[in-house]
């Protein structure tokens, strides 16, 4: 889950997505009587909309409409039942709760898919746990730590759902794959495997790709799939000779 999401809720006193109706009729109506109706009512459904869609994006619970309107409103008449240091602390707490049950079933998720791909046909294990299939072999020579590579790949969760592609930005990518250049270690060890014309696909233990921390689209502890084609290596320009 990230910050910028998080915090702007913890001001609201808002800990869980979703809402779900108040019951029994239970939920105040809008008179709209005179002007000040209006207006409060106005700058409650501006609350209310931009409440919603930050809502929306925060797993858990669905949340209780009566009680969320019930701390709101004795926040507001200084009546609150526990202190903002309180509140502050069950929020911080569940989410906490909540992105650890999710980070540990993604986690298991991907433990069971590896090891029950590492016995299916042509796929190979290397010693760091990388999992990989050789679709297509290609003739050229493989690249070193030292060069840049020119792939086309597309990026995909355990689900097969996309998340990113060359075909996505419109042109195949170049990069270096030496230890500065910030790959993921599965791109890293997998790309040094591949003879430039290869198409392999990789399975990348989260370890090997954006571990505990995850990163934008991508879940803490997720196994991530690959599938590269290696068109080409850059050779780095050798060093001028001073005068």
């Amino acid at each position: 889950m990230k910050k910028s999401v998080i915090f702007p809720l913890l001001a609201t006193g808002v800990f869980s997505m979703g809402l779900t109706s108040c019951g029994g009729g239970s939920c105040p109506s809008a008179t709209l009587k005179s002007d000040v109706d209006s207006v409060s009512y106005a700058i409650g459904t501006n609350f209310g909309t931009g409440l919603k869609s930050q809502l929306a994006t925060i797993p858990g619970d669905t949340v209780n409409l009566k009680d969320l309107i019930a701390g709101f409103v004795e926040g507001i008449e200084g009546k609150e039942k526990i202190t903002q240091e309180q509140a502050q602390t069950i929020i911080q707490a569940y989410f906490e709760k909540v992105q650890k049950s999710e980070s540990d079933k993604v986690m298991n998720e991907g433990k069971t898919f590896l090891e029950e791909n590492k016995s299916k046909e042509g796929v190979v294990t290397t010693t760091s746990g990388l999992q990989y299939k050789v679709n297509e072999m290609g003739s050229g020579v493989k690249p070193t730590s030292a060069d840049k590579v020119k792939v086309n790949y597309t990026g995909r969760h355990l689900n097969g759902e996309v998340f990113d592609s060359t075909d996505k930005h419109g042109q195949p990518a170049t990069f270096g794959i030496s230890p500065a250049d910030g790959l993921i270690e599965g791109w890293k060890e997998g790309l040094l495997l591949m003879p430039v014309g290869s198409k392999f696909t990789f399975y990348i233990p989260a370890e090997l790709a954006y571990g505990e921390r995850g990163n934008r689209g991508i879940q803490p502890n997720e196994v991530l799939v690959f599938d590269i084609e290696l068109l080409d290596i850059e050779k780095p320009e050798p060093a001028k000779k001073g005068k």
